[in-house]
């Protein structure tokens, strides 16, 4: 598979739902971030397991482990879903993310082996891993194109993170990318709803 694969299938899946897109754009609070979710409600709504994606979602770019607000909401939803049902479904899964969740979260999986986001591959994986329909498994994402998206084609729920963590401090030029790269998306699909 050519390396650059799943840009190219994010732009043309992502024409192809850019309605849905463009609804989950409308739709998401500005100022929706992880520590607004209540995963009690979340249960309630018929989610069974959670696919997180770390860079955006958990801890800014490149950072090794969670924001301490980003643990104690695991804390949260491993009391509530069970952290054999949390997975880590990143385009960078690095060695040191793993390590640092093996030894606070072991049950945490991360989910490898498959075709980056916006395939559908690795949210299939979790389905089977925690034994859940497609469609009770939330993908966690900052990015339309990459996680909502691969949620979308896997017929897995997209909740969209329009604030994520940043810091330009620590990584400017992956910041001001990853920052350049999510308003272009948001101008993109902003009205692709209404068509």
């Amino acid at each position: 598979m050519l390396p650059f694969a799943h840009v190219l299938a994010g732009f043309t899946l992502g024409f192809t739902f850019r309605k849905e897109l463009g609804r989950i754009l409308r739709e998401t609070p500005s100022c929706s971030s992880i520590t607004g979710l209540a995963p009690e409600h979340l249960a309630a709504v018929g989610i069974t397991a959670l696919a997180l994606d770390f860079d955006g979602v958990l801890a800014p770019h490149g950072f090794p482990e969670p924001l301490p607000e980003a643990r104690e909401w695991l804390i949260r939803c491993s009391t509530v879903f069970g952290t054999d049902r949390i997975f880590i479904l990143s385009n960078k899964p690095t060695e040191a993310r793993r390590i640092w969740f093996r030894n606070h979260f072991p049950e945490i999986r991360f989910i490898s082996g498959v075709r980056k986001k916006p395939y559908p591959d690795g949210l299939h994986k979790v389905g089977e891993l925690a034994h859940a329909p497609l469609s009770a498994i939330l993908m966690v994402d900052d990015r339309l194109l990459t996680g909502c998206l691969a949620a979308l084609t896997a017929g897995a729920r997209p909740l969209y993170i329009r604030s994520p963590y940043r810091s330009f401090r620590h990584r400017p030029l992956a910041e001001t990318f990853f920052m350049l790269l999510r308003a272009g998306e948001r101008f993109f699909f902003k009205g692709a709803s209404r068509l």
